[in-house]
């Protein structure tokens, strides 16, 4: 999954381990989504917007190929 969530982690000035106790996942969870290797549910993406202050526009939205 190509997603702007390490972007929008650093530009929040948040480590990976305060992200993460933000919305009550893993610090292995986080790595896993910023690498595309873990499909978040909609519920977690929508935690992970608000941390960071984004929309899942900007965070997950990707084109069709």
């Amino acid at each position: 999954m190509d997603n702007k969530v390490k972007l929008a982690r650093v530009q929040a000035d948040l480590t990976q381990q305060q992200l993460a106790d933000q919305v009550g996942i893993t610090r292995q969870t986080i790595s896993l989504i910023e690498k595309g290797k873990y499909n978040p549910s909609l519920k977690l993406c929508l935690e992970i917007c608000y941390a960071v202050n984004k929309t899942l526009d900007e965070l997950f939205w990707k084109e069709k190929e």
